[in-house]
């Protein structure tokens, strides 16, 4: 028998993911379609058994059941064209079929039609069987035809009926179960009625859970999505943590992740997010460089460097100015200044402004590399935008000063002297710069 998965689709959900709601639909018939319906031998007494209740039918005869079988046989082999001959054949004399021998022929027809994927044939072929009186079919037999009809209105996408029929069921049968309540849930979604559908899917949820089961994916991912309808966030992270314990997959530990974020639950927020990055589930660069500024944040700068410079190594971070001065700075948080300034010197290359040629600058100067801070202010001022100049300026006088290159020194101190945030340093290292240029001119004489 072939089995079709319908895909009903929800709207996108928040968490930059969407959300999708598979319903398998098995048809309410077995391949060995005679058993299914109840008859398993010439001359099936009238009584058919179900565990629910018992129900008196007429008897099958001989030659109906031989008729069915040639069906069968066809169905058996999937060579449908044919078994739907075989039916049309039979169905010309049905005037002389008593009930329930018509009710099993168009139990045969539904499930044809059904193995052709004709759902609108099937459906009326289904409504023939419970046309001819209930107290006419066995027990099962309606349950099955009621439910079956319900799920091919549900693909057609015929909702109202699907509801219609499965409440027929939900009211004849004794045995409703999770699944049930689950298909019911699903449904009133699809009608827009988010109440109903928590109500059904939670209780679906809560019936697998009190037998120890492990709920679908399908009904967590429904249940969460209509949580999430309702802004109730704490539920939205608990079922979040059933799915990622029982359907560990990258998309769900970002939701969490996330959920964790609007909680103001950090450090769950940063452990649920790498577990996402292990995992292999952040592929985007936004995700990557959200991952490195939560190590940044969380006092792991070193960890979110790595993160970085292997996304830009794997060519899913752009290796842009922004990029990699942020990852110049990870290293410097981490205390690791060799490897920041390449990165950083990488950053200021590819900026249209000078600014991080003059944090180049200062960085050289700290280290003592004088030469290589006043070659850094130079190209900072070069590709000019600077916001604060007057600082470039003092620390040009300062590396120049290093370098006993006096003149140019005094040259960038007069400089910075022109900005009143820098005026008085400015002007207590002219006073310096004079002093040892004076000094040393008198012991050169």
């Amino acid at each position: 028998m072939k089995l079709t998965t319908m895909t009903k689709g929800l709207s996108k959900f928040v968490l930059r993911t969407s959300v999708a709601l598979p319903l398998v639909m098995a048809p309410a018939v077995s391949v060995t379609v005679l058993e299914a319906v109840g008859v398993s031998a010439p001359f099936a007494q009238a009584e058919a058994q179900s565990e629910q209740k018992t129900r008196k039918v007429p008897a099958m005869r001989e030659n109906v059941f031989k008729k069915l079988g040639k069906v069968q046989e066809e169905a058996d082999a999937q060579n449908w064209p044919a078994a739907l001959q075989a039916l049309r054949e039979m169905e010309a004399g049905k005037s002389k079929y008593n009930a329930y021998e018509t009710a099993q022929m168009y139990f045969f027809y539904g499930f044809v039609y059904y193995s052709m994927e004709r759902y609108r044939d099937a459906i009326n072929a289904y409504k023939q069987v419970l046309a001819q009186g209930v107290e006419n079919i066995p027990v099962g037999v309606e349950l099955n035809t009621l439910k079956t009809i319900s799920q091919l209105y549900f693909v057609t996408e015929d909702f109202q009926n699907a509801l219609n029929y499965l409440n027929k069921w939900f009211k004849a049968s004794d045995k409703v179960g999770a699944e049930d309540y689950a298909l019911r849930g699903q449904i009133f979604y699809q009608m827009g009625n988010e109440a109903k559908a928590l109500q059904d899917i939670n209780r679906a949820v809560s019936m697998y859970e009190k037998e120890g089961k492990i709920p679908k994916e399908n009904w967590l991912s429904l249940q969460r999505y209509l949580y999430f309808e309702k802004n109730d966030y704490k539920k939205v992270t608990q079922i979040l943590e059933k799915l990622v314990k029982y359907y560990p997959k990258g998309d769900y530990y970002k939701q969490l992740a996330g959920m964790y974020g609007e909680l103001k639950r950090e450090k769950d927020q940063l452990h649920m997010m790498e577990a996402a990055y292990i995992a292999g589930a952040l592929q985007k660069e936004k995700e990557l460089l959200n991952m490195a500024y939560l190590f940044m944040g969380h006092e792991m700068p070193y960890k979110g460097a790595k993160v970085i410079k292997k996304g830009i190594d794997d060519k899913k971070i752009e290796r842009t100015s922004k990029n990699l001065e942020t990852l110049a700075q990870a290293y410097q948080m981490a205390q690791e200044l060799q490897k920041s300034i390449p990165e950083l010197e990488a950053a200021a290359k590819l900026s249209d402004k000078g600014e991080l040629y003059s944090r180049l600058a200062g960085i050289y100067l700290d280290l003592d590399k004088n030469e290589k801070a006043v070659s850094m202010g130079s190209k900072a001022l070069q590709k000019g935008g600077l916001k604060r100049a007057d600082q470039l300026y003092i620390v040009l006088g300062m590396a120049n000063t290093n370098l006993k290159k006096y003149d140019e020194a005094l040259k960038q101190f007069k400089k910075a002297l022109k900005d009143d945030r820098s005026k008085k340093f400015a002007e207590q290292w002219i006073t310096f710069v004079e002093k040892e240029k004076a000094r040393e001119e008198q012991l050169a004489i």
